[in-house]
């Protein structure tokens, strides 16, 4: 997951004239939008909170106990898997590099703690590991390129609109990115909270569409954004990868970003303190109206067309038999069976 933003507050960011947390992508708006309204303080939270959930799954995990039972196993089969990595941590170390390259625990461990699993979700109704995967991470190196993202994205989104409505698009659109990935990866486990992720990715979009009249450089903005997107959706075509938490999370992200992220037209805040006869007559657009009821109407729809095909068991592959390249591309390099 990679994520592109700016994070500065403070003097020197009162004193740059019409920033946003489009800065970096090169959009900007007036001084009616350009202060933080709220200090953020749910992003940092969610970074801790998926740290110490990481911390805890490596507590459960306990390789040194595991390995020796695995080896054993193995021993008996003919194959050794190797040793704990990072062995001083203790019970805190990583399973081998060949079962996780990632630097994290095992695949029982997550699934032990709420990764998302279409047969416990359908066939024993553990519906909660919607929510709970999206707060694993299967390793070190998955962890921090997503805190990194949460914090270049999630910062910024948040002094602007504050936590309220980040908090319910970051939930909401892990969610949906779960829906998506349990209705077509049927076969194996996932985790993370790249599905959230997107979906802020996906809120931002919307947020310069919708408000698209306010931003100056919008047009560079718009291109930056769509080749950071690109770039993302990219690189979920590699095994291992779950794209359709990816495209699932964005898509709600974008739905939701037209309906939480709408700003009033720019001068109508100026305008109440005018004459009747020269104020602006709607707080809003036409086109910001239309798009906010669309897009609820949409995202309602979805969701619940999704959670039914999922809890009936329904396999997303047999409306859409190359839907699976979207998630993974085989070549010559790798295989996309597993």
């Amino acid at each position: 997951m990679m994520g592109n933003g700016d994070v500065e507050r403070g003097k020197s960011a009162k004193n740059r004239n019409n920033q946003s947390y489009y800065a970096a992508t090169g959009g900007t708006y007036g001084d009616e939008y350009s202060d933080s309204q709220w200090t953020s303080w749910l992003v940092p939270m969610i970074v801790v909170a998926n740290v110490l959930m990481f911390v805890l799954i490596m507590f459960v995990n306990d390789c040194p106990k595991n390995i020796n039972i695995n080896n054993y196993n193995n021993m008996v089969r003919g194959g050794n898997n190797g040793g704990c990595v990072a062995k001083f941590l203790g019970r805190f170390s990583f399973q081998p590099v060949r079962e996780n390259p990632l630097f994290g625990p095992s695949s029982s461990a997550l699934e032990k703690l709420g990764a998302l699993q279409w047969n416990k979700i359908v066939h024993k109704h553990q519906a909660w590991r919607l929510v709970s995967c999206i707060w694993l991470h299967a390793g070190v190196i998955h962890l921090l390129a997503n805190m990194i993202s949460l914090v270049f994205i999630g910062v910024r989104l948040e002094q602007q609109f504050g936590f309220v409505r980040v908090g319910v698009i970051y939930l909401l659109s892990g969610i949906g990115g779960s829906v998506l990935s349990a209705l077509f990866i049927q076969s194996s486990i996932s985790v993370g909270a790249s599905g959230a992720l997107f979906g802020l990715l996906g809120a931002m979009f919307a947020e310069l569409l919708t408000n698209w009249t306010i931003y100056t450089n919008k047009v560079a903005a718009l291109f930056t954004l769509i080749v950071i997107i690109a770039i993302n959706l990219a690189v979920g075509i590699l095994p291992h990868v779950d794209n359709f938490a990816h495209i699932g999370g964005f898509v709600s992200g974008f739905l939701l970003g037209f309906a939480l992220l709408i700003r009033p037209q720019y001068g109508w805040s100026g305008s109440r303190n005018h004459p009747s006869d020269t104020r602006l007559k709607s707080k809003y657009m036409a086109h910001q109206l239309i798009l906010w009821i669309t897009a609820t109407i949409l995202f309602i729809a979805g969701l619940t067309v999704g959670l039914v095909m999922l809890f009936k068991g329904e396999n997303g592959n047999d409306k859409c038999g190359w839907c699976h390249y979207i998630s993974c591309v085989p070549t010559s390099k790798w295989s996309c069976d597993n």
